[in-house]
This record gives C-alpha cells, sequence and structure tokens, in this order.
C-alpha cells in the first residue's frame, strides 16, 4: 500500500499493554463495528453515546446513587432541563420549589412553558399536605432541592415522594447539595435524583457535567431516549477526570463539612451575624429534617448579617483574602457572594432580617477561613 494509505491506518490494531486503575479513553466519533451484520444489530453504532471512560463513570455514580441506571449531561443544568424533557410533555404540569437553582426556575418557566407544561412555582417552606393540595389532575411532576439553593429551606422529601407517588405524580430531585453521598433521593422515594456533578463529585472547578439517576426502568428508557434525540454527549477526558474525583469524594467532602461546621460555629457567635443557615447546626431552620435523613453536610450554607450599609457589605466581601468572589462552588476552594440581588425574582422569600450572604468553605485549614472573615468583619465595621 502507498504511505499514505499505510500511515493512516498503522496502529488501529494495537491492544492496550497492561491494565490500569483508571479506565481507557477512547476519543472517537466513529466506532468501528465487527462486521456488516453489526453495522444495524449493535446498539452502539456512533461514539457520542459513550464509550470505555463514560461508561465507567456511569457505573461508579450507580453506586453512589443507589442508581440501576445513571445518564450523563454536558452540565447540571443540561441534565435538569434533559431529564425533564425526557418526562413531560405537553399538556403536562409540573410544580417548582422556588428554592431550586434560579436557571432550573428559568428554563422551566422560560421553555417548559412555551411548550405547553404548565409551571407552577411553589413555596419552599410548604408542609408535604400543603404541597400536595396544589396537586392537580394534569400535575405530573413535583421538583424538588433540599436544601434550598441560596435561602436553605429544607424540605421533607421522604414524606413528599412517598405523598406523590401514592397520586401518580413523580418526584425529581436537584440533589447537588449533599453530592449523592450525604442524602440518598432515590432510597427515599424519589423517582430521578440529578446533580450538578460540576460541583462535589468533579471537586476541582474545571469540569462541567451533569446527570440524572433512576431506577425506575420506563424513566431510565426515557431518559436515555431524551439523551440521544437531544444529542448530549460528555467527552472521554472529561468523563476519566469526573470519575477521578469520584473516587475521593468522601474523603474530601469529609473535610468540607468538618470545616464548614467549625466557621458556622463560629460565625453564630460573632456579633454581626444575624443567622447561620446552615442545616446541620442544632437550632438552625431545617435541622430536625436535616439530623433525621441525612449522613453528613456540605461546605455550602448561608448566614443573615445584621442590617447595614451596601457599602459595608462590600467592604466585607473585598477585605478577604482567602475566599474567593465566585458563583458557583464546591471545588477546593473557599468562595462568598452576596445573595440580596438574586432573591428579587422570588415571590415567597422568606423575609431576611438583614443582608444574605452565602460562604462555600473548602479544604483550607479553618482557622485561617476564620481570620480571612475577622478581617472582613473588621472593614465592614469601618465602613458603617
Amino acid at each position: 500500500m502507498d504511505e499514505k494509505t499505510r500511515l493512516i491506518h498503522a496502529g488501529r490494531e494495537v491492544a492496550p499493554r497492561a491494565r490500569t486503575v483508571g479506565p481507557a479513553i477512547q476519543r472517537g466519533s466513529t466506532v468501528l463495528l465487527p462486521n456488516s451484520r453489526a453495522l444495524y444489530e449493535e446498539d452502539l453504532g456512533y461514539g457520542r453515546a459513550g464509550l470505555a471512560a463514560q461508561e465507567a463513570l456511569r457505573e461508579g455514580l450507580g453506586e453512589l446513587e443507589g442508581a440501576s441506571s445513571v445518564h450523563l449531561y454536558p452540565s447540571g443544568l443540561a441534565a435538569l432541563s434533559g431529564a425533564l424533557t425526557a418526562v413531560l410533555k405537553a399538556g403536562d404540569a409540573i410544580l417548582v420549589t422556588e428554592g431550586a437553582y434560579k436557571p432550573t426556575r428559568v428554563f422551566c418557566q422560560r421553555v417548559l412553558s412555551r411548550f405547553g407544561v404548565r409551571v407552577e412555582i411553589y413555596d419552599a417552606r410548604l408542609s408535604p399536605d400543603a404541597l400536595m393540595a396544589l396537586v392537580k389532575d394534569d400535575t405530573r411532576l413535583i421538583l424538588l432541592e433540599s436544601p434550598s439553593s441560596l435561602t436553605f429551606e429544607m424540605q421533607d422529601v421522604p414524606a413528599i415522594a412517598a405523598a406523590a407517588k401514592a397520586r401518580g405524580v413523580l418526584t425529581l430531585m436537584d440533589n447537588t447539595w449533599a453530592a449523592g453521598l450525604y442524602f440518598k433521593p432515590l432510597a427515599h422515594g424519589v423517582d430521578i435524583s440529578v446533580q450538578a456533578l460540576t460541583k462535589y463529585v468533579c471537586g476541582h472547578s474545571d469540569i462541567f457535567m451533569g446527570s440524572a439517576a433512576t431506577n425506575d426502568r420506563k424513566l431510565a428508557a426515557q431518559l436515555e431516549a431524551g439523551v440521544h434525540d437531544f444529542g448530549w454527549a460528555v467527552t472521554g477526558d472529561a468523563a476519566y477526570d469526573m470519575l477521578r474525583g469520584l473516587r475521593t469524594l468522601p474523603t474530601r467532602l469529609a473535610r468540607h463539612d468538618e470545616t464548614a461546621r467549625a466557621v458556622a460555629g463560629w460565625l453564630s457567635a460573632q456579633p454581626q451575624v444575624k443567622q447561620v443557615l446552615h442545616p446541620a447546626l442544632p437550632g438552625a431552620p431545617g435541622h430536625a429534617i436535616w439530623d433525621r435523613d441525612y449522613s453528613g453536610a456540605s461546605g455550602l450554607f448561608g448566614l443573615v448579617l445584621n442590617p447595614c450599609p451596601l457599602d459595608a457589605e462590600h467592604a466585607l466581601l473585598d477585605a478577604l483574602k482567602i475566599f474567593g468572589l465566585g458563583f458557583s462552588w464546591g471545588g477546593f476552594e473557599s468562595l462568598a457572594i452576596r445573595c440580596d440581588p438574586q432573591l428579587t425574582s422570588r415571590t415567597f422569600v422568606t423575609e431576611m432580617a438583614g443582608p444574605l450572604f452565602r460562604l462555600h468553605i473548602g479544604l483550607e485549614q479553618a482557622s485561617d477561613l476564620i481570620a480571612d472573615l475577622a478581617a472582613g468583619f473588621a472593614a465592614m465595621d469601618a465602613a458603617s
């Protein structure tokens, strides 16, 4: 054969030299089938469906979620939007907690409603009975997120899931806060468990990915069809790195939990702080539900400051040296944001006694983070 032909085909038949602790990373859109009959008999005819690394990650996430079926998406929001579009149709209705991640609510109101799905936003503080009173004949699904994004209300997920199942209504939960480790939605009756793997499973703030897990065969088939029909895909490289994060998730999340509780405990004693919104702290809103259902807590929580001028809020954040100012979370680094501007789109917002802030506690030493916050409070006081 000509050299040009030989260069194209050289090395194609080389087998792996050894077994490694991680799966093979296969970069391929084209999948070569073994014979002509297999072209239309094999399920895997295109690399977008995922190869070795993606399959290994799905298997690992299945262990984490206690799920028989896990599907991957290129971001957490894609996992939420992909799962919702897979199971909803025109004429259905969805109940969406106002405590959900804002882009989730925006997707439901701006996209699902445009395609004939009735969207109703409900107060995250509703009891299971009060929530079920909102269910109508067309209600197909209830979307949960506990604790709530920004305001950290805890929902009674097992009670809601049981009541919904009795009415023939599906439940879907965004479980990113507990990372699938400290709370198991499927074991508590939820039909579909969704995570932004971008956060804690990744752990290094450098990969976008999401997952949807279920133990229901019919839902699994709908999710799989949705992934195929919309063309969702994640690369082998991203799946490999995400699997690497999954391996260390329990060790990292335990450190996030321990350090966050230490920082939250210190904050609760500071004169500038009105309230700490950390479900694992005794006396905090939702603590009884957390204590009953969760085996740990992540590094994300909120705090309400005593009233102060806006300039003082800015001074607090600008004085921080260790905490970064960023909206995402779940990585090794600590972060801080002001939340009040994000609450203006809500209807059922809990009345706050002062400015609302959110902290993500990373893997730094607790004493250093406390010193950084103390310096921030000093700057805030000077600007008040």
